[in-house]
């Protein structure tokens, strides 16, 4: 871990999500929001929760197949400052997906 005075950060980004935490919360937050009609799974480990083996081989390629996951779950990317580069690459998600989004 590099010194980030952040416990979950790496150097290559963010490590994986406590095991502990998805067990705890995620069934009980959910629990209390029966109508949920639209998921959102930002980033990686989210998408791989969520999408499974439904998953790309990469987040650009998971993310750009967003109309094939039933509009369920949308995959996108993390939000992150760091994400910049990735947006700059990949025009397609401003013009296609957050319009959508909104």
């Amino acid at each position: 871990m590099r010194e980030t005075g952040i416990p979950w950060n790496d150097a290559s980004g963010d490590l994986r999500p406590r095991p502990e935490c998805r067990a705890t919360w995620h069934g009980r937050r959910l629990g209390h929001l029966p109508n949920v009609e639209l998921g959102i799974a930002s980033g990686l480990y989210a998408q791989a929760y969520h999408l499974g083996d439904r998953c790309r081989a990469t987040l650009t390629e998971t993310v750009k197949a967003w109309r094939e996951f039933k509009l369920r779950v949308i995959p996108l990317p993390h939000p992150s400052w760091d994400n910049n580069h990735w947006l700059k690459q990949n025009p397609w998600f401003g013009a296609e997906t957050l319009p959508y989004l909104r």
